[in-house]
This record gives structure tokens, sequence and C-alpha cells, in this order.
């Protein structure tokens, strides 16, 4: 079941807490000689990452309970990504993960399932609906150019979890100018999805429960969505140039447009205008969120690295997003990678986030039942967020240290704190190791 992890998927629109990651071809000098037909490999040998990841946060507006209520949640990531040379100038990746996690909040979309002694939004149900496995692969093919200025690369995105399926495929072409010191990229990306959808449990066909309290009859006006799907389209640009013999600058700019569901169909609404009903301490949802079946994101931002010293470089990144539904965006963030010794490098981050909030964004009892559009999803509130890391790579250039057949090349260790003006804290923690073939 999708749950609502902010910090994780803030930029997207599925919870995949792990980044597949393809190095800057641009910075690789490549041997040409005059009298000879021989190239460099793109990728010399094979490659392996591991990578896991552990994330925890906690708040008090859960958008499962209609915006007020324990967000608290945990979710653990782990990964395999294979880098394997296919010839002198083709790579294929395969990406494959699994996400675990437990939702206090996703627990709610039924209260009552867990044998809790009171039922409430501030409590977690021990019921089935609070856990969940998102399992995913994403292959890729990229071909780069005998003299390596042109790289065009191909893949397919396939997840699946409880209620929700994930089909995507995509592809870009990248061309080099000026001496390899100038990058032009196009891509594009289509995910086709199905909810599954799950309700809240008042809000099912046949619900009853004698425990019911309020002025009147529990009868909201409820009707189930009458399609679930969500298509995604995206095309994006990206220039990247090298400025200076210390500085390197990169824009971007990102159109994206989604169809269909876009409400999330556990999640709930309460109006001020109707009576409330409760079981317990519990609060029954007046309807679920509604939202538009249709949303146009453009981010645009840019990228400027400048390094000082052989010990120092500094790395800053702005974006500035608008959509449709009303939310506008900045993100700012620096990281100052420290070189300690030959091996060891010191990642201090910093990031700050802040956005308005979107136009069908109510508090709880905020929305009145004569509204077209509404929810209680915080995500889509006006905050600012700060995020805090520190980060530590080892790296050995030369692989001496041998599991099995491999040689390890990096260890990278990190850890980011985040704080959301709205209450929501997070951290999570993340490990990743590469190595390569002989």
């Amino acid at each position: 079941m999708a749950a609502n992890i902010s910090f994780i998927q803030q930029s997207k629109n599925r919870v995949i807490p792990v980044f597949l990651l393809f190095g800057l071809l641009s910075s690789i000098g490549w041997s040409q000689q005059t009298n000879t037909s021989y190239a460099k490999k793109v990728l010399e040998t094979s490659e392996i990452d591991l990578l896991f990841s552990y994330y925890e946060q906690d708040g008090n507006n859960a958008a499962v309970t209609g915006g007020e209520g324990t967000e608290e949640l945990t979710d653990a990531t782990s990964s395999i990504v294979l880098r394997m040379p296919m010839n002198v100038d083709d790579v294929l990746t395969v990406d494959v993960g699994l996400s675990a996690y437990t939702s206090a909040s996703s627990s709610n979309v039924n209260p009552l399932d867990g044998g809790n002694v009171t039922a409430t939004a501030f409590d977690a149900s021990s019921g089935e609906s609070r856990k969940d496995l998102l399992a995913y692969i994403n292959p890729s093919y990229q071909h780069s150019s005998k003299d390596r200025n042109t790289i065009w690369s191909a893949d397919l995105y396939f997840s699946t979890e409880y209620d929700y399926f994930s089909f995507g495929f995509g592809g870009s072409y990248t061309r080099l100018f000026n001496e390899k010191n100038t990058e032009l990229t196009v891509g594009g990306r289509v995910y086709l999805d199905k909810w599954n959808a799950i309700y809240p449990i008042e809000l099912r066909s046949g619900f009853f429960d004698d425990r019911v309290t309020g002025n009147g009859t529990y009868n909201p006006n409820f009707s189930e969505f009458d399609k679930e799907t969500r298509n995604s389209y995206s095309l994006s640009l990206s220039f990247s140039q090298i400025l200076t013999k210390k500085m390197q600058g990169a824009l971007f700019v990102d159109l994206v447009r989604q169809n269909g569901l876009l409400s999330t169909p556990f999640q709930r609404v309460h109006f001020g205008d109707t009576e409330d009903f409760f079981i317990d301490d519990f609060q029954l949802a007046d309807d679920v969120e509604r939202l538009p079946d249709s949303r146009f994101k453009l981010p645009v931002g840019g990228r400027l690295n400048y390094y000082l010293n052989d010990f120092l470089i500094l790395r800053s990144y702005y974006r500035y997003y608008w959509d449709d539904w009303g939310i506008t965006s900045h993100t700012a963030s620096l990281e100052v990678p420290v070189k300690l010794t030959d091996k060891f490098t010191l990642y201090p981050t910093y990031r700050f986030y802040s956005q308005s909030a979107a136009d069908h964004f109510y508090p709880k009892e905020g929305a009145l039942s004569t509204s077209t559009f509404y929810t209680s999803d915080y995500d889509l509130s006006k905050y600012d967020a700060h995020q805090y890391g520190l980060g530590v790579q080892y790296k050995d250039i030369f692989a001496n240290t041998k599991v099995f057949t491999f040689g390890l090349k990096t260890i990278d260790l990190r850890f980011n704190q985040y704080d959301r003006s709205d209450g929501l804290n997070a951290s999570i923690i993340t490990l990743g190791t590469t190595f390569v073939g002989n």
C-alpha cells in the first residue's frame, strides 16, 4: 500500500528511495591515437553496487486519517545494481530492489482490524494494512559512438505493491561538443500505472458497526472512483558546460504531464459543514481525497560546481518548481566534499525547501461538502523544510580488497536529518558499496 513517505518522494510519484546513478562520461579522458582503431571501453569491467537504506519519520498530520493523526513510518530498502560491458561501446545495467515498510498511518485505513482496545488516529492498528512490500526492476541499455561524442540509452521499469502496479519506459540522447566541454541531453519517460483502489473501512460496501456515535445516522455521500489508471509523461532537457578549469555549470528543465486517478483512494477528508461520527476516538470519513484528473509540472533548475583545491569542492544546486495545482517551490542545496586522505572523503550537505499550498488543500474540517476538489494531505500544504547531512566515502582505486572475484572499489555511508515546519521529522541512513570485476 502506498505510504505517505514525503522525505523520500518529494519530487517523485512513487516510493522508491534508491537511485541509479550514471557517471558523467564527459569527465573521462578518452585515449585515441591516429594510426590505430583501438578505442577505450566505455566500461572496462563489470561493476556491482549493493545499496541499503533505512528511513523513519514521525508527525501528527496523517492524510490517511484526514490531516490529523500519527505519521510514524519505517522503511528498509535494499537493491543491487549490476553494470555489464556488452562490448567496447555498450553497457547493460540492471537495477533490482525491494522496499519494505511499516506505517502507523496506513494501518488506520482499517483502524478496527488490529484488536486495539480503543480506536484512535494517534495510534497504529496492528492489522495487515500497516505494512507492505514494493519490488521493482529497472533494466537499461546504453550505447556510445566510436568517438564518444554521442550517447543514447533506453530503459524499462516495473514495480508492484499491494495496491499499485507501475510500468515505465524511456530513453535519452546525449551529444558532446567543444572537445567534450559541452554536453546536451534530451530524454523522455512514460509511466503507465494501475491502482487496486483500497478505501477506508467505513466507506466500503456493507460496513456496519454498532459502536458508531454521532448526531443522526452515519451515511456519507461517497462514490468509488470510476477509473483506476494513472499515466505520467515527461520530457527533459539538460545542458552542461565546463566554464573554466575549476568551474562547471548545468541547466535543466522538465515538462511533466499526469492524467488519471491522481487522488489517493484511502486518504480521508472531514468536512466542516457535516456532522461528525466516531468509533471510540476515531473520526469516520466524510469522503476521500478528490483531486483533478490532470496535472502539469514544470521544474527548472541548475547546478554549479567549483573546484577550490585538491581537498575541497563546492557543489551547489537550485530548482524552481511550478504546477497547475497552485504549488510553487524553491529548492537550494550545498554539498562540500572534503578530501581527508587519498582514500577518505567527508561529505557535509545542507538542503532548504519551501513550497506554497495547493489550491485544493484544506486542514481537517476546512473543506466543505459542496467543494469539487479537496485534500488534507500535508505534502500539498504550505511548509518549509531543512535537511542536514553528513557522509563519508572510502575509495580504493586499485580495488585491493577482494570479495570472491570482485574487488571493493568504494564504500559510502551517509546520514540525513529532515525537519519540516508542519512538525514532520525524518531521518535516513544509507550504505552503498561498489565492487568491480577482474
